[in-house]
């Protein structure tokens, strides 16, 4: 009977071993609990996503103005009736400064001809 119980309790320290320390015990279990909520994260996002890019293929199937916001914006189309303005900065190469060079510093030369 001492053998049986030794044994019994040899079969019960191996499992608690697979249990508690080794690499597919609990450790993995609480890994994959975590890998299963970041993904269902993701897929919450991406369904958002999907669900934004279909209605904007809906849109551009049943309407155009959709499509003219889109010509618009990526292309850079106008329409018939419109005048375009295009607004450039001034570029700081051509502007003139209006400071006052730092005391102490070399007058600008100017290369003659």
């Amino acid at each position: 009977m001492k053998w049986f119980a030794a044994a019994l309790a040899t079969v019960l320290l191996l499992l608690q071993y697979r249990l508690w320390i080794s690499g597919d015990g609990l450790s993995e279990v609480l890994r994959l609990k975590s890998a299963v909520a970041t993904q269902r994260a993701d897929n919450l996002k991406l369904s958002e996503r999907n669900r934004q890019l279909s209605a904007e293929v809906r849109d551009l199937k049943q309407g155009y103005v959709a499509l003219e916001e889109r010509a618009r914006t990526d292309l850079g189309m106008i329409g018939s009736n419109e005048t375009f303005f295009q607004v450039v900065p001034p570029d700081a190469r051509m502007r003139p400064s209006l400071e006052a060079p730092p005391v102490g510093a070399a007058p600008a030369r100017t290369a003659k001809r």
